[in-house]
């Protein structure tokens, strides 16, 4: 028996990878060099792809790397002089801000319980928002499984036009959508909605991050050594790195989005939001279960945190059947289990998952 994976990252694996793996063995491709001409067309076809996806501006760019976290470290760096801003209700949230402390900026925070969304409607007396030179938000806290509604990061972005808007994605993509109209940078890990080995990471940022961080450079301000941005960008816009980087990962990526694109992101979109109705429906109506996100629409679509008695009795139970749920993660991991509804995962694999609980519960 395969098992399936709705563990929230690493998750399951995207059905075409095992063939993709296979013949990348075949092409020789861990051994191509990052500075060829076969490399540079992947890279640029994982960018090229991901415009179409995302609708990304002509005149933004693409750094590869290994981790949404060794990002987060980076907008930090090259982007915040003094000020930043952050959205936190969960431990990646949290993590933004934290880095932002760490790096000795004054970071600023809006705080609300865990499982809980923002009320965005009077915003006029959060501290720092105003002065921010940078503003995160988690569009999926994967700890928490809660949703940062797209029109209100867009609303926030109107009332402060002169700061940056990034927004972690490693959750979220490919599902969450995005208006790049008001977004300067995204930033996503691909082990999780893109169904990848785990190992690589994508920032997209718009010219706007990139003055600001010549501009940082030009005060003397440290925007890290070898990884700045006016550094690293020399190489994105040629579409390679300044280190030898995950060639496999990258090559991977480039072929699952063009799966993807085939399959029609619309059609992905609109399967994600039927597994997660099949899923709302099952545990708001079965006794013993509820979700930890009360209120629908600050819930995930795509990593959903249910609330249980015995969690590890849960995860064993459904393991007999080869399914593989998350546990859960934080303050109130003790009482919760996860499960991700990524598009690796199909409509029948959520349809099995349920009659598996109905059978053990």
């Amino acid at each position: 028996m395969q098992n399936i994976y709705f563990t929230p990252g690493p998750a399951q694996l995207y059905p075409t990878v095992k063939n993709h793996i296979l013949k990348a063995l075949e092409l020789e491709i861990c051994s191509l060099s990052h500075r060829s001409k076969d490399y540079i067309q992947i890279q640029k076809g994982v960018f090229d792809k991901l415009k179409q996806i995302y609708n990304i501006p002509e005149d933004y760019v693409m750094f590869v790397g290994g981790s949404g976290t060794y990002f987060m470290e980076k907008l930090i760096q090259n982007c915040v002089n003094q000020n930043s801003f952050h959205f936190v209700n969960g431990s990646f949230s949290r993590r933004f801000y934290e880095i932002s402390r760490d790096l000795q900026k004054n970071a600023g925070q809006y705080k609300v319980p865990l499982g809980q969304g923002f009320k965005i409607d009077d915003l006029e007396n959060l501290e720092g928002l105003k002065n921010s030179e940078l503003i995160t938000f988690t569009a999926c806290e994967t700890s928490t499984g809660v949703r940062f509604k797209q029109e209100d990061i867009y609303k926030i972005k109107t009332q402060n036009p002169n700061s940056l808007i990034a927004v972690d994605m490693v959750s979220a993509a490919p599902d969450y959508d995005l208006d790049f109209k008001y977004v300067d940078s995204m930033l996503f890990s691909v082990q999780k909605g893109f169904g990848l080995p785990a190992g690589l990471g994508i920032l997209i940022c718009s010219q706007k991050c990139l003055a600001k961080s010549q501009e940082l450079n030009q005060k003397r301000v440290c925007t890290g050594s070898y990884h700045s941005f006016p550094l690293v960008v020399k190489k994105a816009i040629e579409y390679q790195t300044l280190e030898t980087p995950n060639v496999l990962g990258i090559y991977l990526l480039d072929k699952v989005l063009s799966d993807m694109l085939k399959y029609g992101i619309a059609k992905i979109r609109q399967e994600t939001k039927q597994k997660y109705q099949l899923l709302t429906n099952y545990f708001s109506s079965k006794s013993g279960f509820g979700f930890y996100v009360k209120e629908d629409e600050f819930r995930s679509r795509t990593v959903l945190v249910v609330n249980h008695q015995y969690p590890d009795l849960v995860k064993e139970k459904l393991a007999k059947h080869g399914m593989i749920l998350g546990g859960g993660y934080g303050e109130d991991k003790d009482n919760q289990f996860r499960i991700a509804n990524f598009p690796a995962v199909s409509v029948q694999n959520i349809k099995n998952l349920l009659e598996a609980f109905e059978l053990e519960f």
